[in-house]
C-alpha cells in the first residue's frame, strides 16, 4: 500500500506529469503535449516557483529559538535524516534534512526536554533493513546525549506510522507535552498527523528552503535540479494535506 501510494503520487508531480504528456504525444502524434511538458518542467525547475510553493507551507510555522522551545516531556525527531548508509566507523552520510538530527540533539542538551526519541524509518536504498533511528541514536550518543535518554520507535513506513508509533509510546510513558522536530515544509502535515494521533505537540520546524528576506534575481528564473526537487517535495506535502482534508483521519 505504501509503495502504491508513492507510485500514484509520482504520477501527479511535475516530472511524472511531463512523462505522461510525452507518452501521450508519442501515442497520439501530437505536438502540444511536448510543449506542455517542457513548460511544466521549466516552471517547476525555477527557484521562483519552488520558493513560492515552499513559502506557502513554511510560513505556517515560524522558526523557534532553542531557548523558547518547551519545556516538554520529550523531543521526537522524524526520519529522513540519513542518505545511503555507511559501515560502522565511517563518517555518517547525512542527508539534506540533517538539521532534524542537529535540532533534536541541541534541544535535549540545552535542557528543553529530558527524552530524545527517533522514529524507526528505513534507511533509503539499503538491503540490510537498517532502521534510521538506530543510526541517529548512535550519532546523538557520540555527541554527548546520554544513551539511556534516547528511545527509538518500531519500524515505520510514513508520517502516519510515525505518529501512531510515537502516540503509543507517549501514552505508555505518560508524556503530556512533546516537541516535534521536522522540516518546515513537512511540519503542517506532520503536526496534523500527530495531533490526530492524540499527541500534544509543539512544532519545532527546521530545514527551511525559502528565505523571504532574499530579493529575487535572474537566477530565480533559470531552471535547476535543486529547485525541481523542492517543488516536488512541497507538492507532495500539499497533495497529502488535500487528501487528508478530503477523507479525514
Amino acid at each position: 500500500m505504501l509503495f502504491l501510494k508513492k507510485l500514484l503520487s509520482m504520477l501527479v508531480l511535475p516530472l511524472g506529469l511531463a512523462l505522461l504528456l510525452l507518452a501521450f504525444a508519442w501515442w497520439r502524434k501530437k505536438r502540444w503535449p511536448v510543449f506542455a511538458a517542457a513548460a511544466l518542467l521549466y516552471a517547476a525547475s525555477t527557484g521562483f516557483v519552488a520558493g513560492r510553493l515552499a513559502e506557502a507551507l513554511e510560513s505556517q510555522n515560524a522558526p523557534v529559538p532553542v531557548a523558547a522551545a518547551g519545556p516538554a516531556d520529550a523531543v521526537v525527531v522524524l526520519g529522513g535524516i540519513f542518505g545511503a548508509p555507511m559501515d560502522e566507523g565511517y563518517v555518517p552520510n547525512l542527508g539534506e534534512s540533517a538539521e532534524r538530527l542537529e535540532a533534536g540533539i541541541r534541544l535535549v542538551q540545552q535542557g528543553r526536554a529530558p527524552w530524545l526519541v527517533f522514529t524507526g524509518a528505513r534507511v533509503p536504498s539499503d538491503a540490510r533493513q537498517i532502521i534510521e533511528g538506530e543510526l541517529a541514536r548512535r550519532e546523538a550518543t557520540e555527541r554527548g546525549v546520554a544513551p539511556e535518554k534516547i528511545l527509538v520507535t518500531g519500524q515505520v513506513g510514513d508520517t502516519a506510522d510515525e505518529a501512531g508509533r510515537f502516540a503509543a509510546l507517549a501514552r505508555e510513558r505518560g508524556w503530556k507535552s512533546v516537541i516535534l522536530v521536522t522540516s518546515a515544509w513537512h511540519m503542517p502535515r506532520a503536526a496534523r498527523m500527530f495531533r490526530w494521533a492524540g499527541v500534544p505537540i509543539t512544532p519545532f520546524p527546521v530545514d527551511y528552503q525559502y528565505d523571504p528576506r532574499r530579493p529575487l534575481t535572474l537566477l530565480d528564473f533559470l531552471p535547476s535540479a535543486q529547485a525541481l526537487v523542492i517543488t516536488e517535495s512541497v507538492l507532495r506535502e500539499c497533495y497529502g494535506l488535500a487528501f487528508y482534508a478530503l477523507v479525514g483521519r
